[in-house]
């Protein structure tokens, strides 16, 4: 009876729980990596995320997962919020030809050291399709990637072109444009001027700050 009424209640104590944090629909969605249309439709009470969905959530709006549910009627943060690490989600492979923010086919869930969030500093991961980084990446690698909007010479980040085919590359500046190159010579090096990274647009959507490999 407990957990049916959990499931009943979830959708109004997440919608109360994160106007109370002062967090959109949209905000929220963005820091667990899913779409508004979803968070909406968990508050509808449509539907329900699965577990560990439900953990990102609840460490987000800085609740138990238990109040979050509505199994208890106060707050009382667990002990698991106090360890030294969070998870993150792998959203899967980086696609051709779709947005990076509609990834939300959530394939694992990795941990990070929770001090890398410093400054509202937010992650995301990826399994890496291809051989273009090659050698220094490999098909079936997981990267973690900061979020960000900008970088540095020498980069590997993920990049938008056209606001929806996402890449991912070294990035190298130059006065007149930027290069976005492979790794593997067998694949050729784009160009993109000034004026083509503006009109385009081409964007950087994060830079990778680590490499996991399964041995």
């Amino acid at each position: 009876m407990q957990e049916r009424r959990a499931i009943d209640m979830f959708g109004d104590n997440l919608k109360k729980i994160r106007e109370d944090a002062g967090l959109s629909q949209k905000a929220l969605a963005e820091k667990i990596f899913v779409s508004q249309q979803t968070v909406a439709k968990w508050e509808r009470n449509g539907s329900t995320p699965n577990p560990e969905t439900i953990v990102m959530i609840a460490e987000v709006l800085g609740v138990s997962n238990d109040y979050l549910l509505g199994v208890v009627d106060k707050n009382i943060t667990p002990v698991s919020l106090e360890r030294d690490t969070i998870k993150i989600p792998v959203l899967g492979r980086i696609p051709a030809g779709m947005p990076l923010e509609a990834i939300e086919d959530i394939s694992d869930y990795i941990e990070i050291p929770r001090n890398w969030t410093a400054g509202d500093k937010e992650f995301f991961a990826l399994e890496i399709k291809g051989d273009s980084m090659y050698p220094e990446y490999l098909s079936g690698d997981t990267v973690i990637f900061e979020r960000c909007s900008t970088c540095e010479t020498g980069d590997d980040c993920v990049v938008a072109i056209n606001g929806d085919d996402a890449t991912f590359k070294r990035v190298e500046r130059k006065e007149n444009g930027i290069m976005i190159k492979p790794l593997n010579p067998e694949y050729e090096t784009m160009f993109f001027t000034n004026e083509e990274v503006e009109n385009k647009p081409v964007e950087i959507r994060g830079i990778a700050r680590e490499l996991r490999r399964r041995k």
